[in-house]
């Protein structure tokens, strides 16, 4: 039996359903969903995606079989309307569009009005009675063709619309006739012919199989590429292709199209939130070449349509159980809806259409964790605003829409490219454009911000925002843009590219300068929800924090614990690096001894601080890690300002710097290997752990100290710190006569230590994976140097993505299973949990889930982000 590649809806036939989206995509998916429950959608197809991997992997042939398939759907339009692709008497006219199984918008491409040609709109005028709209069809589909199919860049269609437009001292598009828009189709059909070398295809068959490759081609364009990469999408088999009956928001007064969403995607407010244009057709709307109006207008202006929307958007929003993003189109008074999606929110937004969402009864709790809420959502409700908004009202340069909220500051940039490669040199810019489009991405994704002088609430530049959190104003039409001079002008103040301006997304205010930023306050909403993910959940979350500031921050956020306390932090703060510095140069033991001693108050007061911000919550301490060069200065000011305070002559410092130095430090002297050889610094830091927890105690504080020995590679070593320890901690009780309990483990961040897990964990309380360190060394990359080399090899799918970033569950993460796997095997008690920078990351926490660790640990601002995962990944499972 041949493979299905071709799905029809609409009509009575539909074939497919909302849960097919890997085959369909989301759009497909969508429409055969909303036919089968009898909305308003017009007829068509679609082609899957595995069509689409066909035509990738096959050197861009289709597969056996889809060429009778799309002619069959096409049958199944033409009778469905009575039309005929290509008939000057009943013309059809089709749209093809892409849609993936995950919502990319923008990135992939779009033909209307396909069908077309010097016949056919002819017979279009006749029987539309309406000859300026079959031309301004006509117009649009041999712009569109060019661009999607051959490559002709918009620019040069563009370029001479404008040009006739000013000829006739025109400013809108709708100022022009027939007789001058068919003077422009000529105008298009001798720029198509220049710029390809042939004369525009008039065979309405040819052009349908000519957009189907050009929309599979699509998935492998440069800005999806870099769009998924980005959003770190992976897996999927390519895009689904949508040939659709077209209907005609361009037909005149009583036609036009819109976009709209269930709920306000940046405040989440239960109102019908959109924009619409008269007369147009629904690329004008999310293009940015008209400024739309906002959907309450609608009311007035086509008050029947306006009602039915209402009512249809009121039962998709219940049918999907989401807050959707809805394409329409009304064609003569009649409405149709084009597309539906769950909608791209704020993180605000997002919270509170889960909270009010399931308060209105249209899901629960559980589905409003797995479905509502994304991990990103959370991240982006850390974003900061403006310290006073009031302070900045005699700089604001020019006001837009309020596209995405949120306040950033930057130096401005006038391309994405720019904006890439200052934000590699660690600046912070705002990417300033007429309009963006999805070439812009890579530079919308470096920006703090984005400022558009042309677009609304539903345009690129608008949707991909919200989408990233990022901050947006966008159609702010008093922003002059010349990208020549690489300057914008706006009511009489010029600003130039590198000059420093802030914006306010959530009132669309463009300012002077630089303007001071404040943390994001959470809402009670945020409050709700993260109760219900808790109620969810089933492993623990924790924090990585030095200071009791940071973990009190943590607890604020919902850390259960420190997962990692980094001690060597604490020795560069005040005098303190003196004292260390004197137990680097002293001579013998007793000498270092005596100026760790030094260093134990500070530590104790450290450690106590620590453990009465978490109290009643465990804290794992790491022992000193890095090699003792970091405390040493290495500029030849350093080394004499050192010498002098240590009263020895500046040669004694320089020879110390000369002998601790190595080739490579982060395989060098280090972590365990210094306890091993300066045994008294383990025992300084376990004596400053224990003394807190004991003083704790008697503040009537819950201390639960875990100490955690760094970079093993055998058990031997572990056993030796471990020794100290004990030995350590029974002097400090026989000196106090009180006890506390304590755990001692290990950071498995050596790969030897995951492959010996098995004896380790017979002389260890916990395992902690140190994934940062785990990940160099099984790759055998340096953390710091990776970064020249790590792009390109993502770019070239390589890798799937930076290793330092999201956990390499195939290489590093084996080594993560096979150490849990034969640690519990040997210690059923032994408790596991990972502390690297992957412990915030969604997929890593749903990795470290899988494998049953007991908790993740992240950095307090992930903690948030880490509970949902936790309780997303559960929910997965289930």
């Amino acid at each position: 039996m041949s493979t299905q590649y071709v799905y029809r809806f609409g009509n009575g036939a539909t074939e497919g359903r909302k849960e097919m989206r890997t085959l369909l995509g989301g759009k497909g998916a969508n429409l055969a969903e909303m036919s089968a429950i009898g909305l308003p959608v017009p007829p068509g197809f679609t082609v899957t995606t595995e069509a689409c991997q066909y035509y990738s992997t096959h050197d861009h042939q289709w597969p056996e079989g889809l060429e009778s398939q799309v002619h069959s759907g096409l049958d199944h339009i033409e009778n469905a309307l009575g039309r005929k692709l290509g008939d000057p008497h009943r013309p059809l006219l089709v749209s093809v569009r892409s849609g993936a199984a995950q919502s990319m918008p923008g990135m992939m491409d779009t033909v209307l009005n396909l069908g077309l040609n010097d016949e056919v709109v002819e017979g279009l005028a006749r029987e539309s009675g309406n000859t300026r709209f079959a031309y301004d069809a006509y117009r649009r589909f041999i712009d569109m063709f060019g661009g999607v199919v051959m490559g002709v860049h918009h620019d040069h269609f563009e370029k001479a619309l404008h040009d006739m437009k000013v000829s006739k001292g025109f400013t809108d598009d709708l100022q022009l006739d027939a007789d001058d828009l068919k003077q422009l189709v000529q105008e298009f059909k001798a720029i198509y012919e220049d710029k390809t070398g042939h004369p525009f295809p008039t065979d309405p068959q040819l052009q349908l199989r000519h957009s189907i490759n050009a929309v599979f081609g699509s998935w492998d364009s440069e800005r999806a590429l870099k769009y998924r990469r980005i959003n770190q999408i992976t897996g999927l088999l390519g895009t689904a292709v949508n040939v659709q009956a077209m209907v005609y928001g361009n037909m005149g007064s009583t036609s036009g199209t819109g976009v709209c969403f269930t709920r306000n995607p940046s405040t989440g407010e239960r109102e019908l939130y959109g924009e619409y244009l008269t007369n147009a057709q629904g690329e004008d709307v999310v293009a940015g070449i008209r400024t739309p109006k906002p959907i309450a207008e609608m009311a007035a202006e086509f008050p029947e349509s306006h009602t039915e929307l209402v009512q249809l958007t009121s039962e998709l929003e219940r049918h999907y159980r989401n807050m959707q993003d809805i394409e329409f189109t009304i064609q003569d008074g009649k409405l149709y809806i084009l597309q539906t999606r769950n909608g791209k929110r704020t993180g605000r937004a997002a919270l509170r259409c889960a909270v009010d969402f399931v308060h209105e009864g249209l899901t629960d709790e559980v589905a409003a964790v797995r479905d509502l809420v994304e991990p990103g959502h959370l991240d982006q409700l850390l974003h900061p605003g403006f310290k006073d908004e009031s302070a900045y009202k005699d700089k604001v340069l020019a006001s837009g829409l309020p596209a995405s909220p949120g306040a950033a500051v930057g130096q401005v940039v006038f391309t994405a490219d720019e904006a890439e490669s200052w934000a590699l040199d660690g600046k912070k810019i705002i990417l300033v454009r007429i309009e963006t489009s999805p070439e812009d991405v890579g530079g919308m994704d470096a920006a703090q911000g984005i400022l558009t002088s042309r677009g609304g609430m539903t345009s690129h530049a608008a949707v991909v925002a919200r989408g990233w959190g990022k901050p947006c104003v966008a159609g702010c039409g008093d922003v002059a843009i010349d990208y020549k001079t690489k300057t914008f002008h706006a009511n009489g103040t010029t600003v130039s590219e590198g000059d420093w301006i802030s914006i306010n997304g959530s009132s669309g205010e463009v300012i002077l300068g630089q303007q001071e930023l404040v943390a994001a306050q959470l809402s009670d909403d945020f409050a709700t929800f993260m109760e219900w993910t808790d109620q969810v959940r089933s492993i623990g979350v924790r924090t990585n924090a030095d200071t009791p500031e940071d973990a009190a921050k943590a607890v604020e956020f919902g850390a259960e614990g420190i997962g990692l306390c980094r001690t060597e932090h604490m020795f560069f703060e005040g005098d303190r690096i003196q004292a260390v510095r004197e137990m680097i140069l002293a001579p013998t033991e007793e000498a270092r001894t005596a100026a760790l001693a030094k260093l134990l108050p500070y530590q104790r007061e450290d450690f106590r601080g620590i453990f009465k911000a978490m109290d009643g919550k465990p804290v794992t301490i790491r022992l000193l890690d890095p090699p003792l060069h970091e405390f040493l200065p290495h500029d030849e000011t350093g080394k004499r300002d050192m010498a002098e305070h240590m009263a020895v002559d500046v040669s004694e410092v320089k020879k110390k710097v000369a002998e601790l130095a190595e080739f490579n430090p982060m395989l060098g002297h280090r972590g365990c290997r210094l306890g091993v050889t300066y045994p008294e610094i383990t025992a300084m830091q376990t004596r400053a752990i224990l003394e807190a927890a004991l003083r704790c105690q008697t503040e009537g504080v819950e201390a639960i100290p875990e100490i955690m020995v760094p970079l093993i590679g055998t058990v031997e070593e572990f056993v030796n710190q471990k020794q100290i320890i004990h030995d350590t901690a029974e002097q400090v009780f026989a000196e106090t006569g009180n006890r506390v309990e304590y755990l001692v483990g290990t950071m498995i961040e050596v790969p030897r230590a995951a492959l010996t897990a098995d004896e380790v964990a017979k002389e260890a309380d916990f395992f902690s994976f140190g994934t940062n360190d785990l990940t160099q060394m099984c790759f055998g990359y340096s953390r710091d140097d990776a970064g020249k080399f790590l792009p390109a090899y993502v770019e070239h799918r390589i890798l799937e993505n930076d290793p330092f970033q999201i956990l390499d569950q195939r290489g590093v993460g084996q080594l993560v299973r096979m150490g849990t796997e034969r640690g519990r095997g040997s210690n059923a008690n032994l408790k596991v949990g990972i502390c690297g920078e992957h412990g915030g990351d969604p997929s890593s926490v749903a990795f470290c889930y899988r494998l049953g660790m007991d908790y993740v640990s992240c950095s307090p601002f992930r903690v948030p982000i880490a509970r949902l995962a936790a309780a997303q990944a559960h929910l997965a499972a289930q």
